[in-house]
């Protein structure tokens, strides 16, 4: 990791189809198809709405052997549709779905938290990836790794690392480079770190895989890409991603854009910053560097602050120099100046440089000049952006995914009837999960939890533990404001 300058990670090339990632290629973007994957029609179209917007690689759910079959069709129709969009397959429990699905699909991604690995069956996935040019993801995610990890290592950062390893391992021994790596969290620190550390252990093993990015559970709107451009520009800032997924939960196709924007805005980051202090920083370590507990925005009192103002290409770099750098312990403001007229590009350009340096403790407010928007419009960014790097909370977190065809709901419409009744509560994180499948696990964080249980059955939770389970959907709502309520965490609008 170079402190100094910006410099892409070296990685080995992997196709996917006709895209090719790694190997200093332009980070791709991607996205994943909400539509049942069993339903041909509605996933080939979904598919091509998605190729139109830029996203050349598209995943689907492939979560039983019916899944898996259906994919030669979509992937044959697409075909014939004119379309050479990177199909990959999305595997959780089934290791003879991969088997199948590798026979038709560019990609088949499997999470090591979910795939069993007691009888061979990573090796001979892997011998029919090799048969057929196929590459392989492993999809490390933060609250479902596989029991005897989580037994010796928690639901952690290195714990992740150690699921992933395993095995990147077996693939090495066996020869096979075609390999793609994740590790996602909706915890933008967790992912961050988990990241790094992730870098850190394949260096040290001579590994050099094309890395996948993403937040998880990042929700919609505003937030959303916010919460996503902290993480994902966390690690593109220091030349870590070979290809990246901001995940929504809206319509696929509105996810490329914003992929899009965080790709260009990082293609190019000139100029060197010497760091002359390097020991004062641990990337994988949070650590504040004052003991400022409730870090600012640039409308609130700055007595006692240091403003530092970024005025080059690459802000994340120049900043991080400057603070570091510091001979005196004062708490830092960062500010940068952005001439966006777009309230999205404004958003997601200041996550993506400002974010970092709250999220690794660096610094203890921040200054957005931004003379197209009105004042409470930018403040509300930048409050956002502090929520998004867990450093000050002023409003509901919603950890919400983006489904997929394992969903059992309308889930873009129930965000959004569930953020008209709860946004008020700011001390909340409330999770809303498309079904069981992730659900419980990667919303670990959340205060409560409104899960896809069945069709028109939802799960309800606080924290880890189902208060009520498989209730009527048109009851859900309702129930889950109710607990809220009878555990004194409610309060009027």
């Amino acid at each position: 990791m170079n402190l100094s300058e910006y410099s892409r990670r070296p990685s080995c090339e992997v196709r996917i189809g006709r895209v090719v990632i790694g190997g200093g290629h332009p980070v791709a973007v991607q996205s994943m198809t909400n539509t049942d994957t069993n339903d041909t029609e509605a996933s080939v179209a979904q598919i091509e709405r998605i190729d139109r917007a830029g996203g050349k690689i598209v995943r689907l759910t492939a979560q039983g052997r019916r899944e898996g079959e259906n994919l030669a069709r979509i992937v044959r129709r697409l075909r014939d549709e004119g379309f050479d969009t990177a199909v990959v397959a999305d595997i959780h429990f089934l290791p003879e779905v991969a088997a199948i699905a590798a026979q038709y699909v560019d990609k088949v991604r499997i999470n090591p938290g979910n795939y069993r690995t007691d009888r061979g069956e990573l090796e001979e996935l892997i011998a029919r990836c090799r048969e057929r040019g196929v590459a392989l993801r492993i999809g490390v995610n933060h609250g479902s790794l596989a029991k005897r990890v989580f037994d010796q290592w928690g639901d952690t950062p290195q714990g992740m690392v150690v699921s992933a390893m395993e095995f990147l391992r077996v693939c090495k021994a066996h020869g096979f480079d075609q390999v793609v790596v994740s590790m996602k969290s909706s915890n933008t620190r967790v992912m961050v770190a988990a990241y790094r550390l992730l870098v850190a252990a394949m260096d040290a093993e001579d590994m050099h895989y094309p890395i996948h990015l993403g937040v998880t559970e990042a929700g919609s709107g505003i937030e959303g890409r916010i919460k996503s451009a902290v993480g994902i520009g966390a690690l593109l800032c220091d030349g870590i991603g070979d290809t990246i997924r901001v995940s929504l939960t809206e319509a696929p196709e509105h996810e490329i854009p914003v992929a899009e924007l965080l790709v260009r805005h990082f293609a190019e980051r000139p100029g060197t910053f010497p760091v002359l202090h390097p020991e004062r920083y641990s990337p994988t370590e949070y650590r504040r560097r004052t003991n400022i507990q409730v870090p600012v925005v640039h409308s609130e009192p700055l007595d006692g602050f240091r403003v530092i103002e970024a005025v080059s290409g690459n802000p994340t770099a120049e900043l991080r120099a400057a603070i570091l750098n510091l001979d005196t312990p004062e708490p830092v403001v960062v500010k940068r100046r952005y001439e966006e007229t777009s309230p999205e590009a404004l958003a997601v350009k200041a996550a993506a440089d400002l974010g970092v340096l709250l999220l690794d403790g660096l610094a203890d407010g921040i200054w957005i000049d931004a003379p197209g928007f009105a004042e409470d419009q930018v403040r509300e960014i930048e409050l956002m952006i502090l929520q998004a790097a867990r450093v000050r909370f002023s409003h509901t977190e919603y950890i919400a995914c983006p489904s997929c065809g394992r969903t059992l709901y309308d889930i873009e419409k129930t965000l959004a009837d569930i953020k008209s009744r709860t946004s008020h509560l700011s001390n909340l994180k409330i999770g809303v999960m498309g079904c069981i499948v992730n659900g419980p696990g990667e919303m670990a964080d959340a205060d409560y939890g409104y899960v896809g249980a069945a069709p028109g059955r939802i799960t309800l939770y606080k924290g880890r533990t189902v208060v009520a389970r498989n209730i009527p959907q048109q009851e859900a709502l309702d129930r889950l404001v109710e607990l809220i309520k009878a555990d004194g965490e409610w309060v009027e609008p």
